[in-house]
């Protein structure tokens, strides 16, 4: 094969740019491959523990270069951060179950599970929600516990009992309560043991009895109608003390913390996530308690939160490798690319391609030399044939380098150019014998 005539050092040159080239590419292509995604999530809660949670997640997702990233977005409460996911400021969102509007969102993570307690002073003589006729009822972030109190208030017909609910700050609680302002108080917090020692605060200390829990004893037929709430019972001795409170098992209402998504979000990516959290929650739960409670969504098609897809491919362990992805793309693509080659191939040559009797031709016009020759009456004339002959066979050895269809052959340039040069020869010694005599042609 021929190198169309470049020095070999350039020759050299083009080789190793290419290699550089095609590996750079390479690595570029990798680089943007692997390069880490970052999804930016709403945050917030009345005491801060969301955001303080996430925070360590994010920093254990750098520090582990994982392939996803969080971007935390803090916001005031869980109200807060359903719109700001619900508006598409964010891509992910810790919400509850109850609050703002989830119509876009798909489940990643069960982050926590609360409950809500109502729960009256020690030594007072409610027992039930029906001693609880006007009154008034303190509720601590009353802003997300909107839906919680119409779902009660419409479970009990609390409108006719008179019964009135207030929106209490966990710092005023107290005071409402020592105060009489409120009679009860509803709180909504895991049962850990942060968060009971928060609502054993609440009230004032009293070591012949403990505080109250009012149970809500319609909590199954609550659970039947609003799919975003569950019926709990909150075990005998949860809040501890001497006799145990509650004395016995009391029913009320669970709702679930999502770590929620966007439908839209890549299902690869989402698995990736799913993967990294609970990797870290194995890390973190030591320090921080409350990841104990960190679960995996509901996969059944009738969940409250459809799980997303990548999310699911985790839990039910059908994620897809690499090859199982690509590996057809792979198998194909050099089948593909090499039969456009081909056709492109092909259609350039046709393109390119001169008419089929070109060889015919340029065959006869070499032939016709020989008549020229035989009648040639100088040495000039001679000569300028020669010169004619050796344009056309550097024409035609040029073409036969290219690759052209319609070169001549080499085997038939040889033997044409050998027989004009003998014809060549004899001519020349019979000029140089007969002088200008004509000879027959």
């Amino acid at each position: 094969m021929t190198s169309f005539g470049l020095p070999g050092w350039l020759r050299i040159v083009l080789v190793a740019g290419a290699v550089i080239l095609i590996t750079g590419a390479g690595l570029f292509a990798y680089r943007w491959y692997a390069r880490p995604t970052t999804l930016s999530i709403a945050v917030g809660s009345v005491d801060g523990e969301a955001g303080r949670i996430v925070t360590a997640i994010a920093g254990r997702f750098a520090d582990k270069n994982a392939p996803v990233r969080l971007k935390m977005v803090e916001t005031a409460s869980a109200v807060e951060s359903a719109n700001a996911f619900s508006s598409g400021r964010t891509d992910l969102a810790i919400v509850r179950g109850d609050v703002g509007d989830l119509s876009n969102a798909q489940a990643v993570i069960v982050v926590a599970r609360a409950v809500a307690l109502l729960v009256a002073p020690p030594g007072t003589s409610v027992e039930g929600l029906a001693d609880l006729k006007r009154a008034t009822i303190g509720v601590v972030a009353g802003e997300t516990n909107r839906r919680l109190v119409s779902v009660l208030s419409n479970e009990y017909d609390f409108v006719r009992a008179n019964v009135k609910f207030r929106d209490v700050a966990p710092a005023d609680a107290r005071r409402a309560l020592e105060s009489k302002e409120v009679r009860a108080i509803l709180v909504v917090v895991p049962l850990t043991e942060k968060y009971l020692s928060l609502v054993r605060g609440l009230f004032p200390q009293n070591p012949k009895a403990g505080l109250v829990l009012i149970p809500i004893e319609s909590a199954g037929a609550i659970a039947e109608k609003d799919k975003a709430y569950e019926s709990f019972d909150v075990p005998k001795g949860t809040f501890h003390g001497s006799p145990p409170v509650p004395g016995d098992d009391v029913t009320t209402l669970k709702v679930s913390y999502y770590l929620v998504a966007k439908k839209e979000l890549d299902a690869d990516l989402i698995t990736a996530l799913t993967k990294e959290l609970m990797n870290v929650r194995r890390d973190l739960i030591g320090e921080l308690p409350l990841l104990s409670q960190v679960a995996a969504a509901d996969t059944d098609s009738d969940a409250y939160l459809p799980v997303h897809p990548g999310a699911a491919a985790f839990y039910n362990g059908t994620q897809l490798s690499f090859l199982d992805k690509w590996g057809n793309a792979i198998f194909l693509a050099p089948m593909i690319i090499g039969g456009l080659l081909s056709v492109l191939a092909a259609a350039w040559q046709f393109l390119r391609a001169d008419d089929p009797g070109r060889q015919e031709r340029e065959l006869d016009t070499l032939y016709a030399f020989g008549s020229r020759i035989r009648t040639a009456q100088t040495e000039a004339e001679l000569s300028g044939i020669e010169r004619e002959i050796d344009t056309v066979l550097q024409t035609q050895r040029a073409r036969t380098v290219a690759g052209e269809e319609n070169a001549l052959e080499a085997t038939v340039l040889n033997v044409t150019a050998h027989r004009l040069q003998s014809l060549i020869h004899d001519r020349r010694i019979q000029l140089a014998g007969h002088g200008n005599e004509p000879s027959p042609a």
